[in-house]
């Protein structure tokens, strides 16, 4: 298996985190408190969740403007629902390129183009996270004033700003200098035989044209409104799941956790995001905000297990509506050759 490596160390990563979220609770404790849970708020909070993959079908369509501004919101949410599920069931990331694949199934854009639009995507994800982390901490009433300058906190922050400036730094060098990119793909594929050449210098192109949007001010303006609108929505699933388990800490709160799980969720892990979902959460609200981890960890589990559900099994569905089988899914990356420009 080509992901092997990638699907061992993701597991071994998922057992450590949880057995250190569990390690100083009992586990009948946690399920105690999932079963004294408000059900109908959890409810809500996992209808919430789903409904935002739909904002991020709508979001999809601002960022493939320089591609193709008349793509179909059902191909996008065939995409976003097809790479959700791939992420959730599937060893070693493979959701963003199942997306960018599934898309190239239902509309005439690469596969590439279609992966460097989630680039900027996940750019801008980025950027609202990192300002969901920071403004909490600066706001009178935040429990720890500490929180992000030592210990896990500082290490997470560093990360989140690192991630962040990383991916800035490779888009708008990419986007300013696209002469340059295609200079230097020229000159290290010139060993290869022209086909594979060709291939590549297409696949380049296609990248470039997909970031364009960060040249475009409206766009790119569109492109964070829509972002900050999904985050927050995102917020209010956190802040009802929270009410369901009792913990009453005030929506900026929830912001918080957010933006904490999003950030621990990047560390390679078990298919799902298992362990890094529980062990950030529960810092968040454990660690930050007091709350007793019983309750952090019967959010954690309840909230995470309930979202999980309802896009595995939609995108599940849209995968068999376009004949994929998780073995194609699981190696979409492989397909991209295989796309060409345009469908």
């Amino acid at each position: 298996m080509k992901h092997w490596g990638k699907a061992v160390f993701g597991t071994a990563v998922t057992v450590f985190l949880l057995w250190i979220v569990l390690r100083d609770v009992a586990i009948g404790e946690v399920l105690s408190e999932i079963a004294r849970g408000n059900f109908f708020l959890l409810g809500a909070s996992v209808f919430v969740a789903t409904a935002g993959f739909l904002i991020r079908a709508l979001r999809w369509k601002i960022l493939l403007t320089p591609v193709r501004s008349d793509t179909r919101f059902r191909s996008r949410f065939a995409g976003v629902s097809i790479g959700f599920m791939a992420n959730n069931v599937l060893p070693a990331r493979v959701g963003e390129f199942a997306r960018a694949y599934a898309l190239s199934r239902l509309e005439p854009v690469s596969a590439t183009a279609a992966f460097g639009t989630l680039v900027v995507e996940r750019f801008m994800d980025g950027v609202i996270l990192l300002l969901f982390l920071v403004v909490p901490v600066l706001l009178p009433g935040f429990p720890a004033s500490d929180a992000l300058s030592q210990g896990s906190g500082r290490a997470m922050l560093q990360f989140a700003v690192g991630l962040v400036v990383g991916v800035l730094v490779v888009l708008v060098v990419m986007a300013a200098l696209p002469r340059f990119f295609l200079a230097a793909a020229e000159r290290v594929t010139s060993i290869l035989p022209h086909k594979g050449r060709s291939a590549v210098m297409t696949a380049l192109n296609a990248l470039l044209g997909s970031i364009a949007i960060m040249r475009n001010p409206r766009l790119l303006a569109a492109g964070f409104a829509w972002s900050l609108f999904f985050w927050t929505w995102h917020g209010l699933s956190f802040w009802l799941g929270m009410l369901a388990f009792g913990i009453d800490t005030g929506f900026v709160s929830a912001i918080f956790t957010e933006a904490v799980v999003g950030f621990g969720v990047a560390v390679p892990s078990a298919p799902g995001f298992f362990g890094t979902f529980h062990f950030s959460a529960n810092f968040a609200l454990s660690t930050v905000y007091g709350v007793p981890e019983a309750e952090s960890l019967a959010f954690a589990f309840a909230y995470h297990f309930g979202g999980w559900i309802p896009i595995t099994l939609i995108g599940l569905w849209y995968a068999w509506t376009l004949g994929l089988s998780l073995g194609d899914v699981g190696h979409a990356d492989e397909q991209f050759e295989g796309s060409g420009a345009t469908r």
